[in-house]
């Protein structure tokens, strides 16, 4: 049995993200240190560290200082109930002591929350709603312009583990996905199902343009003016990536001359925005508060990975979720 320890900066996101039993299970399962580890007390628990042999943390995770990071010379492997581990894995990483994220059980959500965003933008819901508050009658001649889901063309930017979930999805749907990933090999893409297209022509082509861009140096400001002007008539721009990878004010302006195009943006560069953008005030534009991923009771889906994790690890099974060095360069 694996002596464990909590580390974590916020000790509510513990309680919320490990609750409903799922604290008492990793007791149950592990030697666990009763006390939840922080920054500001881990001179405290210096004798609990060196004895850890795996670490349990989500949102709140954080580096330790160099003579505290000396102390975790029992550690073999970290399970970080939440999705990047950018913030804090490499150092872990060049000790060898293996990191798994729950980045496959946060990206559930956000795929449910992107489909329901594109059916319900083919069916042009957030252009009528607001056509028939103003119009207050059924004529359907104003409604025609909405495409409908049969047929139609999403263009997916970015093909990590989120997009992978939605493709999934998207299948269930009598719709063309088309996917513009620089990493993505043909025979990946006919595995899956979609089809492989440039940055402009999934602007171009696709009635729903959904960006699931990892956030880093070579993707920020991909999103550009060029490209918010080739969108189709009516199309859609959904954002549950990270903001950095979106131009905003080249945004705004395209979106200002073409009231029939939708923005819906659930992260922006700034969050939330600046109190005067714009972005409240356009009416083509949608934001919602970065909730695209896991809240509420989903937390617990990426407790439940991490203690499938562990299970797999201390009986020498394959452990789904390990992050290398590799993966660091192109992961968000």
């Amino acid at each position: 049995m694996s002596k464990a320890i909590f580390l974590c900066n916020t000790p509510k996101n513990i309680d919320w993200v490990y609750g409903s039993g799922r604290r008492e299970k990793i007791a149950e399962l592990t030697e666990l240190y009763p006390q939840i580890v922080t920054k500001e007390n881990i001179h405290l628990h210096l004798p609990a560290i060196q004895q850890a042999e795996v670490i349990f943390s989500t949102w709140g995770m954080f580096v330790p200082e160099v003579e505290h990071m000396n102390a975790f010379a029992n550690l073999n492997a970290i399970f970080y109930a939440a999705g990047s581990v950018h913030h804090f894995a490499r150092p872990f990483l060049e000790q060898d002591i293996m990191v798994i994220s729950a980045r496959e059980a946060n990206a559930q959500p956000v795929a449910e929350f992107t489909l329901a965003q594109i059916l319900l933008a083919c069916k042009g819901y957030f252009q009528n709603v607001q056509k028939y508050a103003e119009q207050k009658q059924r004529d359907f001649s104003i409604y025609k312009e909405s495409k409908g889901c049969y047929g139609e063309s999403v263009a997916l930017i970015g093909c990590g583990v989120i997009a992978r979930k939605l493709i999934e999805l998207l299948k269930n749907f009598d719709l063309n996905i088309l996917v513009y990933d620089p990493y993505l090999s043909d025979n990946e893409a006919d595995q899956l199902g979609v089809t492989k297209v440039s940055l402009e022509d999934a602007f171009a082509r696709g009635y729903v343009v959904s960006n699931h861009a990892p956030d880093n140096e070579g993707t920020a400001g991909m999103l550009h003016k060029g490209l918010f002007e080739k969108m189709r008539d009516n199309a859609t721009f959904i954002n549950t990536g990270r903001g950095r990878t979106v131009v905003e004010k080249d945004l705004l302006e395209v979106f200002k001359k073409r009231p029939s195009l939708t923005a819906l943006l659930d992260v922006t560069t700034h969050e939330p925005p600046e109190k005067d953008s714009e972005l409240y005030t356009l009416p083509n534009v949608h934001l919602s508060p970065h909730i695209a991923g896991s809240i509420g009771d989903e937390v617990l889906r990426m407790a439940d990975f991490c203690i499938d994790a562990y299970c797999d690890w201390s009986e020498g099974k394959t452990v789904r979720g390990q992050v290398t060095f590799d993966m660091l360069e192109n992961m968000a």
